[in-house]
């Protein structure tokens, strides 16, 4: 699983949630970074959220892997209601809990992104699978998989990083997450 690459709006720290946003530059040279990563492993599908930055992230990364590009709804980001547009500093402000009035629940964003891995598995028996999504969509995965243990609340996974797990036929399993080796800009910072 990628994360899309960055946005203005990941940038100034702005709740996009399912308003369609493009990528900025370091973004579009993130997706390269990720493609230049992922090109080292035969990837058989790539699936991605039919939003703009998800979908500008899949198109660059196919560019080097060259597989088919299929669509899936099922991952378009969190809808944040009201919040969706306000940056980190107004949120706080009109809403301190965090309860954003018309937001998805975590329940019903559950239960949407998961029966879509399920799609994923029906019809993609044995093959390896490259899902470009948003943060909360893969912070749901993760959380759901590792029983709360890391995801959602827990995780700030970075703009482009690259999360892998496995399904053995019985269950999920998390074989990394959050990897951000491959951006040389963070490792320029983390330095």
């Amino acid at each position: 699983m990628v994360r899309h690459g960055e946005t203005d709006w990941n940038a100034l720290e702005v709740v996009q949630g399912q308003m369609d946003t493009p990528l900025n530059e370091r973004g579009i040279e993130q997706a390269k970074e990720c493609a230049n990563q992922l090109v080292k492993t035969k990837y058989d599908v790539l699936i991605t959220s039919p939003l703009q930055r998800a979908k500008q992230t899949a198109n660059i990364i196919n560019e080097k892997l060259q597989i088919p590009l299929i669509e899936m709804e099922a991952f378009v980001e969190r809808y944040y209601g009201e919040a969706q547009g306000m940056t980190k500093r107004e949120r706080q402000a009109k809403y301190p809990d965090k309860d954003y009035p018309n937001q998805e629940t975590r329940g019903a964003l559950r239960k949407r992104v998961m029966a879509g891995l399920n799609e994923i598995i029906e019809n993609n028996q044995g093959k390896h699978i490259l899902l470009v999504a948003h943060g909360a969509v893969i912070n749901t995965i993760l959380a759901t998989i590792s029983n709360g243990k890391i995801g959602s609340g827990k995780t700030k996974l970075i703009n482009a990083c690259i999360s892998n797990i496995t399904f053995n036929q019985v269950e999920w399993r998390i074989q990394d997450y959050n990897i951000v080796s491959h951006l040389s800009a963070y490792c320029e910072r983390s330095e």
